[in-house]
């Protein structure tokens, strides 16, 4: 399928896997690209020389386009900007802040610069800045989230912006996707599907959490702090859901959470650990590969769409 986004990243399918923190690293983007889509690795609070390490081993993996997600809010922010120039990477996704500083030094490296955003005046700002394209990403997504729906997120920044748009936020099947192009977007961004990917690092605990969620396990955690965060539902949460209600300090709420995704991700306490997923989590029901995730997402949409 050629699309806006496929020609401006030359990648074979509009499907782009997001930059989630402890998972999206070298083994996950270097199987979303090598099955044509656009991997990411998830820069997120990594040392700099360890994010130069996971982009070496997705170039000796594949030679397709690949790119690297930088969460601005990150003290290592500008020496991982740098080396995605050094490093020759084609492609940022960036979160978490506003990348306008870095911006004029990517394009003039020919780095295509793609922001995720939760609203239209933060996508009207991003292409002002020099966006190449932009990720709207819907409230239904995992980790950290706005307020606006991805049905009604994408149509408005398709509608204000002159770029390319990314949906992003609950599409994890081939009617999701199909859904998406027909709110306008070009490409689809997804995490939660790509979480249970069978080359994904997650222990088997959080893709077991997964697989096993039903439509209603989905929770928000610091709603009062300012930083909502969608998670599934665990022993964790409920304490976090209790504090919160009895008005404890942000302070309090992150010493609850400290290192709790990884001990997710990386040490399988889905109890007590912090399990980032999207609203979807109740479709997806078994692992597969990136290229069968791909591959049944493009049949399926195809039918639909009547390609």
């Amino acid at each position: 399928m050629k699309t806006k986004i496929t020609e401006l990243l030359g990648i074979e399918y509009p499907i782009i896997q997001g930059g989630m923190a402890w998972v999206a690293e070298w083994h996950l983007a270097a199987a979303v690209s090598a099955a044509g889509g656009l991997g990411i690795i998830g820069a997120a609070s990594a040392p700099p020389e360890i994010v130069r390490e996971q982009i070496k081993k997705v170039k000796e993996l594949t030679d397709k386009p690949f790119g690297v997600n930088v969460m601005l809010m990150n003290p290592n922010a500008p020496e991982v900007a740098k080396i995605v120039i050094e490093e020759g990477v084609k492609v940022v996704t960036t979160g978490a802040g506003n990348p306008g500083e870095f911006i004029p030094a990517w394009k003039e490296a020919g780095v295509k610069v793609m922001p995720v955003v939760a609203s239209v005046g933060m996508a009207k700002m991003m292409v002002k800045a020099g966006a190449d394209a932009i990720v709207a990403e819907g409230t239904e997504s995992g980790g950290h989230i706005g307020s606006a729906t991805t049905m009604t997120l994408v149509p408005q920044v398709v509608d204000a912006v002159d770029v390319p748009v990314i949906a992003a936020g609950g599409i994890a099947d081939g009617r999701g996707f199909a859904a998406a192009m027909m709110l306008g977007a070009e490409a689809v961004q997804m995490g939660t599907r790509f979480c249970v990917a069978k080359e994904s690092i997650c222990h088997q605990n959080y893709k077991d959490k997964i697989i096993k969620a039903k439509d209603i396990d989905s929770e928000v955690t610091g709603r009062s702090t300012g930083h909502p965060v969608r998670v599934l539902r665990n022993r964790m949460t409920k304490e976090y859901l209790r504090m919160e209600a009895e008005g404890a300090t942000l302070d309090q709420l992150e010493q609850l959470t400290l290192g709790s995704l990884r001990k997710a991700v990386m040490d399988g306490d889905a109890m007590d650990g912090t399990v980032m997923a999207g609203q979807i989590a109740g479709l997806i029901k078994q692992e597969n590969t990136c290229k069968e995730i791909i591959e049944e997402i493009m049949a399926d949409a195809a039918k639909l769409l009547k390609l």
